[in-house]
């Protein structure tokens, strides 16, 4: 059995450094740790209480069901206009009152050590969702601007280390050992 981690990026950008930083965490996952990567924000229907029945819009059951079956959470997001991006606000929103980040141990990861305002907004917006914000898996990394995707972050020999080293600090505090 393994550990499993579900990897968000912020971001809806095609080239999107956050988003290399996701599929690079997949790459770099210890034996025995799944990687997957969610895609969905742009599917999410703006939040609207009126719509949090229980018949949900798809998208947010498959949303919700990929956060109950995850061990872990890995945010890695962007900042835009000192905030977090409206869709990843919105995916949270999502969750706030049915509970799936409950207790959740979740891993910051920021690809701009520029990038302050988001990770404080983050940190903020999860905690008072009483997630488990997992400090030591939480990093900043200088990868916008500097590397361009995935294999370049994954031969990094700063980054790569830290990132694998953040992903080993996610799984041991969701109490998964191989």
């Amino acid at each position: 059995m393994s550990a499993r981690i579900l990897a968000v990026s912020g971001s809806l950008r095609e080239r999107s450094s956050n988003s290399a930083l996701v599929r690079a965490a997949r790459m770099l996952a210890p034996i025995g740790v799944d990687v997957q990567i969610y895609d969905g924000l742009s599917q999410l229907p703006f939040f609207n209480p009126d719509l949090d029945r229980d018949d949900e819009p798809t998208a947010v059951a498959e949303f919700r069901q990929l956060l109950r079956e995850a061990d872990a959470l890995l945010i890695s997001s962007p900042e835009y206009a000192h905030g977090v991006p409206g869709v990843l606000k919105n995916a949270l929103d999502w969750v706030v009152g049915s509970g799936e980040l409950i207790d959740k141990p979740i891993a910051l990861v920021n690809a701009s050590p520029r990038a302050t305002y988001a990770y404080a907004s983050l940190y903020e917006t999860l905690t008072t969702m009483t997630a488990r914000i997992v400090l030591e898996a939480s990093i900043t990394v200088a990868v916008s601007g500097r590397l361009n995707d995935e294999r370049e972050i994954c031969t990094d020999p700063v980054v790569a280390p830290a990132l694998r080293d953040a992903l080993t600090a996610l799984v041991g505090v969701a109490g998964w050992s191989q």
